[in-house]
């Protein structure tokens, strides 16, 4: 190849790379927002998930058990529950960015609950 189509290609690759990325990430939600989700998922789905979302009697949501699960599957498994299982649909709660933004944050290990580690420095 000609040094100018080189170039040409290498930029063509670096924007799709860059597109890709940007594509897939979550785009941010407002801080209370962030805030009332972390609280649902640590009282909520932790109530069946384990509260510190290790596993109960849902199965553990903690970044190693989700690594090899696929980010659609996960956010349609919140959104439309598991028929046959306890798992509820969360679809008239949730959106499916809020949806998206909560399996991102389990898979890269949920947000510490700010009130709870504030009660276990205490004693």
């Amino acid at each position: 190849m000609k040094p100018p189509a080189l170039l040409m290609h290498v930029l063509v690759l670096v924007g799709l790379t860059l597109m890709s990325v940007f594509a897939s990430a979550t785009p941010p939600l407002a801080a209370e927002r962030e805030r009332v989700l972390v609280h649902m998922v640590r009282q909520d789905c932790g109530s069946c998930h384990g509260l510190t979302l290790g596993g109960g009697l849902g199965p553990a949501l903690t970044p190693a058990t989700l690594a090899d699960k696929p980010v659609e599957g996960l956010v349609a498994t919140v959104m439309y529950g598991r028929p046959g299982t306890p798992m509820p649909p969360f679809r008239g709660i949730l959106s499916e960015l809020e949806a998206r933004w909560i399996i991102d944050q389990l898979m890269r290990g949920f947000p510490a609950d700010r009130g709870l580690a504030l009660q276990r420095a205490e004693r």
